[in-house]
């Protein structure tokens, strides 16, 4: 067998390559010469030799190379069929070849179909197109993601999808779309988030690779859309560090002296009635030194100084400190706990620092919309797998995505009076503990804040 396959393995290697019908020629010698073969062991053969070709090509490349190998395989069959024996009769002949090719299809049929199998349940979605815009192949993701039974999307063109009834506006908005993009301005490549907040990578096969179809992708790349995002962050913090490291010192160091001298002026003010003048450039230096002092807290690598403590009782105490402005602003503070003993080891200053700041934000996002409701800040904590959940939800004025994106980026700020520091100092100070945080919101509805912190060991 293995002298056989040597000699077959070469002779079909070169017509899948070349396709031309002069390769042929090796495949009516071959069978001439395997006259003393069963169909079944020159099958086994050809089956075995194609696997070694199709090993290191991708599915829809796999599926061709095993049409084109059929007709170099009817050819052997043949030949040795007329070889073997001579004798008998061309009703016997095609008789038996009949059902010589009826085995051989059946078995080519079975692998076709196994790769077939392959394609409907891999994670992303596939749909293939024809040279005449007809959906003649798509897979279970695909449909699961259009919403829409595989069987009644098969044999449309573009126009009757997106007529499909059972396809809804915000998908169909999407096709167009990726109609625009893929076939108008022939982009290959295409991301988008889709209704359920996932980043979907498009991509497109087409031309001579494909002999005119058109082959569509759609891939999951959130988990690659996060890392990236965590990847930036990272970046702008380091860059945020030596930033500070440079030039934050050189600023407290002169202001601390204006400061002085301020001070040693200001009976000579008061004499000429200029006190206000003093106190305004002594309140300016003083917030000039509060910035400064955030912008180091948000460089600077201190190692929490973790103890073990119930989480319960740090949101207790954040409640306590934050219910007396609260009530000023017309807002109401509630705290609920779905788990017991959510023991975390944790730096207790920092992490009171992360709610208050997120808290704080919330106040001034309800204020926003003094007068239209009463404000509501909700705290909840419970388990989650391995973490504590902290949920800090709102109803105030909420955010568009364009702001969430950029939400952690350090001096990115919405106020007026801000400093943009506050939740790129939360993000660092969540991530050294081990925990992470994520944000969703909506315009006119209000803002959820989750950060979730490991659970003492």
């Amino acid at each position: 067998m293995q002298v056989i396959r040597r000699r077959y393995f070469p002779a079909l290697a070169e017509y899948i390559r070349s396709g031309m019908d002069a390769s042929l020629i090796h495949a009516y010698e071959l069978g001439r010469e395997l006259y003393d073969m069963n169909p079944e062991e020159i099958i086994a053969v050809h089956e075995e030799c194609l696997q070694s070709l199709s090993a290191n090509v991708d599915s829809e490349e796999a599926l061709k190379l095993y049409n084109r190998s059929f007709v170099f395989l009817m050819e052997v069959m043949v030949a040795c069929r007329f070889r073997m024996e001579p004798e008998q009769s061309t009703e016997q002949r095609f008789t038996e070849m009949r059902e010589m090719l009826f085995r051989s299809n059946r078995s080519f049929e079975m692998v076709k179909n196994k790769y077939e199998n392959v394609l409907q349940h891999m994670d992303s979605g596939i749909a293939l197109f024809d040279s005449d815009g007809i959906l003649s192949f798509v897979n279970l993701q695909m449909a699961k993601l259009l919403d829409i039974p595989r069987k009644t999307l098969v044999g449309c063109n573009i126009r009757e999808i997106l007529r499909h009834p059972q396809l809804s506006k915000a998908t169909k908005r999407t096709v167009l779309r990726l109609y625009k993009e893929m076939f108008l301005r022939h982009s290959r490549y295409y991301e988008f988030q889709h209704k359920d907040g996932k980043h979907l990578l498009v991509t497109v096969t087409y031309g001579d690779q494909l002999e005119g179809d058109f082959l569509f992708s759609v891939k999951d790349v959130s988990e690659y859309k996060q890392i990236e995002q965590t990847a930036l962050q990272n970046d702008k913090l380091a860059m945020l560090g030596k930033i500070a490291a440079a030039i934050a010192h050189e600023i407290r160091n002169p202001l601390t002296s204006i400061r002085g001298f301020i001070q040693l002026l200001r009976p000579y003010l008061l004499d000429v009635g200029k006190e206000e003048y003093a106190r305004i450039i002594l309140t300016e230096i003083d917030r000039a030194n509060d910035i400064i002092y955030e912008f180091l807290n948000s460089s600077k690598p201190s190692a929490p100084m973790k103890q073990l403590i119930s989480l319960d009782l740090i949101i207790k105490e954040i409640v306590l400190l934050t219910e007396s402005e609260a009530l000023m602003r017309n807002c109401e503070i509630k705290s609920e706990c779905y788990s017991t003993n959510n023991l975390v080891s944790i730096d207790v200053k920092q992490i009171k620092q992360v709610i208050l700041n997120i808290v704080k934000n919330a106040l001034d996002a309800i204020e926003d919309v003094q007068g239209e409701r009463r404000g509501l800040i909700q705290m909840i904590t419970q388990r989650s797998d391995q973490y504590v959940q902290i949920t800090i939800r709102d109803n105030g004025k909420g955010m568009e995505k364009s702001t969430m994106s950029r939400l952690f980026d350090p001096f990115f700020t919405t106020k007026e009076a801000g400093t943009g520091l506050g939740l790129s100092v939360s993000y660092r100070i969540v991530r050294n503990h081990s925990g992470t945080i994520r944000v969703d919101s909506q315009p006119g509805v209000g803002t959820e804040f989750i950060i979730y912190l490991p659970l003492a060991e």
